[in-house]
């Protein structure tokens, strides 16, 4: 009997992350989604595929920030082996499903609690429960390491002195210190976080293949800095973001993490002006030409704010303050200038 592709790909969609992991080995799990480059398993971090079900819509599904596109597993599939017929896409697919184990059974809860995911919402609430401030910490070294010394409104970063570090679900578990950002959505309500992992003296990044990682309901929210006003910047990176609110102090910022969460933040209801702190890269161009489309669409002003190098703290680093102040003058609307760029001492 022939297998409709709509039960085709929800069957899919029920091995989301194996599926990834086979066809779009050069990503890796970020949280509840899959980054990749695209769905020809670029390497890059511009396309997302959601592994789970979720009040945002069914596991399977795939957005590529960068270009727009959008789809099914079904689709993965056919990228990333270069197919054309759908009758061997189809056959494909029921190879791969053919040869997947079934799915374990549920561990007993354990002492009266369930064990949270480790890319669970609750387990990054749970993390976030265990930091403490940044204030005299290593976070505080690392980020003005990197020329950042505007940390006034900056709560939603943490320190964790031995954090949880596993290269992948086989590999040994290390511990290294860590910056934590607490992802909230509009109401600060934390549904993540995201680890960055620090060399033991603060000086720069760990020695470790990956660096970063994020954990729990991403998409839509973001690490924020300074309470929500009618004028806030919208980058993807904690130091991008950090680096250009150095020099405009008296706006509040977000970090979405990545180009395809730049995409999707959600709008706060008093916000009427957005600046897109962009990337210099296509996944930067794709979320910023998503982000000012939807925010236009409901009646938000957005302007880019364009770095001269990969990013604004590329930018601090190699120009310095006063450069990085000059360059960002010129793109911030003339109302602006006074209101937020001149608060610094």
């Amino acid at each position: 009997m022939t297998v409709a592709p709509h039960d085709l790909a929800r069957r899919l969609a029920d091995k989301a992350e194996a599926v990834c992991k086979r066809y779009l080995g050069a990503g890796r799990r970020q949280g509840n989604y899959w980054q990749v480059g695209d769905a020809r398993n670029t390497p890059g971090r511009s396309m997302f595929v959601r592994l789970k079900d979720t009040v945002k819509g069914p596991a399977g599904k795939w957005t590529d920030a960068a270009t727009g596109e959008h789809g099914d597993l079904l689709d993965v599939i056919r990228e990333s082996l270069g197919l054309i017929d759908f009758a061997d896409v189809a056959e494909e697919a029921r190879q791969f499903l053919s040869h997947q184990h079934p799915d374990p059974e549920p561990q007993p809860k354990q002492h009266g609690r369930t064990r949270a995911s480790s890319g669970s919402a609750e387990a990054g609430r749970r993390l976030v429960a265990m930091c403490q401030p940044i204030s005299g910490t290593l976070v505080e070294a690392y980020l003005r390491g990197r020329g950042i010394t505007a940390l006034h409104g900056c709560a939603n970063l943490r320190f964790h002195p031995r954090c949880y570090y596993r290269p992948d679900e086989h590999g040994p578990t290390e511990t290294w210190p860590a910056m934590v950002g607490v992802v909230t959505d509009v109401s600060d309500t934390i549904t993540g976080a995201h680890r960055t992992w620090l060399a033991p003296d603060g000086s720069g990044k760990a020695p470790i293949d990956i660096q970063r990682k994020a954990m729990g309901d991403l998409l839509g929210h973001a690490v924020r800095f300074g309470l929500s006003g009618e004028v806030l910047a919208a980058g993807e990176g904690i130091e991008s973001v950090l680096s250009a609110r150095e020099v405009m102090p008296g706006m509040s910022a977000v970090a979405a993490l990545s180009a395809a969460h730049l995409a999707a933040i959600q709008f706060h209801d008093a916000l009427r002006r957005l600046y897109v702190v962009r990337d210099n890269d296509r996944a930067g161009d794709g979320a910023r030409n998503t982000l000012i489309e939807r925010a236009n669409a409901v009646g938000i002003e957005a302007i880019a704010l364009s770095p001269v190098l990969g990013d604004f703290n590329e930018d601090l680093r190699i120009f310095g303050r006063d450069a990085l102040m000059a360059h960002i003058r010129v793109q911030l609307a003339p109302q602006d200038v006074a209101r937020f760029m001149f608060l610094a001492a």
